[in-house]
């Protein structure tokens, strides 16, 4: 899994309010799983978060009463994290990436990132998060993912992305997924592969979302890679898109899993 380019990185600052309105948190069984695995008491962990974004995750966790570091270098999604994170006084926001953060050796119980470990470099995001682990620490790696069982409007999902935005489809948007991905996979090979980590552990979390025409929209419109296509294709994308969500009588059902890396650092 290699890291996104730079450009895609930091687009999401762009529509920071719309990320935090659009996208789905993290529910208490993700926290559960986390928690447990740690076996630390959650008001005595203290955690380091990697790409905070708008405090998603962040917040899922504090309100376990963690003590949470949450490394977020995008100003605009800093500044929405940072508000939604008020009220929790044991987390902080620091505006930085993981490869310029200067570590804090053996610090942290649990380093966590949800939908953010692949824009961290490849050749340092192990190492440095072993770094900052203290013996036995949690590395936990979250991923919200489509995961698509025979549905018929994938099928036509597939073919609206062929015939409006054929080179996006190319590229295999992780939203909404189309094609079957084996990132999953390759992630525990990876924390495997790197030397620095046992007992590597998935978890998974069968769940759906129920979208409108405009909310759908919304949650494509905080996509990177629908971020990033010329106007006029995006429009004429969004617009489809929108007829689509009519013809299946105003609202679609779009299945996800959750998905969990856990791993001991060594």
């Amino acid at each position: 899994m290699s890291a996104e380019p730079r450009q895609q990185r930091f687009v999401f600052g762009e529509a920071a309010e719309l990320y935090d309105q659009a996208r789905p948190g993290y529910g208490a069984a993700i926290v559960d799983d986390v928690l447990d695995f740690a076996g630390v008491d959650a008001e005595r962990l203290r955690a380091l978060e990697v790409g905070a974004g708008t405090g998603k995750a962040t917040v899922a966790f504090a309100t376990r009463e963690v003590g949470i570091l949450a490394l977020e270098p995008d100003p605009a999604m800093a500044a929405v994290a940072a508000r939604n994170c008020a009220p929790f006084p044991r987390v902080s926001i620091e505006r930085a990436t993981f490869e310029e953060w200067r570590v804090q050796l053996a610090a942290f119980d649990l380093l966590f990132a949800a939908q953010a470990w692949h824009w961290v470099d490849p050749s340092v995001r192990y190492i440095k998060a072993a770094q900052a682990l203290r013996a036995s620490g949690t590395l936990a790696l979250i991923w919200h993912r489509v995961r698509w069982r025979g549905e018929r409007l994938r099928d036509e999902l597939e073919a609206l992305y062929r015939r409006v935005a054929p080179e996006l489809y190319a590229r295999d948007p992780g939203f909404p997924g189309l094609s079957p991905r084996r990132e999953e996979r390759e992630l525990i090979g990876e924390i495997t592969a790197s030397g620095l980590f046992d007992g590597v552990t998935a978890r998974t979390h069968r769940w759906s979302e129920t979208f409108t025409a405009e909310s759908l929209v919304d949650r494509l419109s905080t996509q990177s890679d629908h971020r990033l296509l010329d106007e006029a294709t995006r429009v004429q994308l969004f617009d489809a898109l929108r007829e689509l969500v009519t013809a299946h009588g105003g609202a679609v059902v779009v299945p996800h899993v959750t998905f969990v890396a856990l791993a001991r650092r060594r």
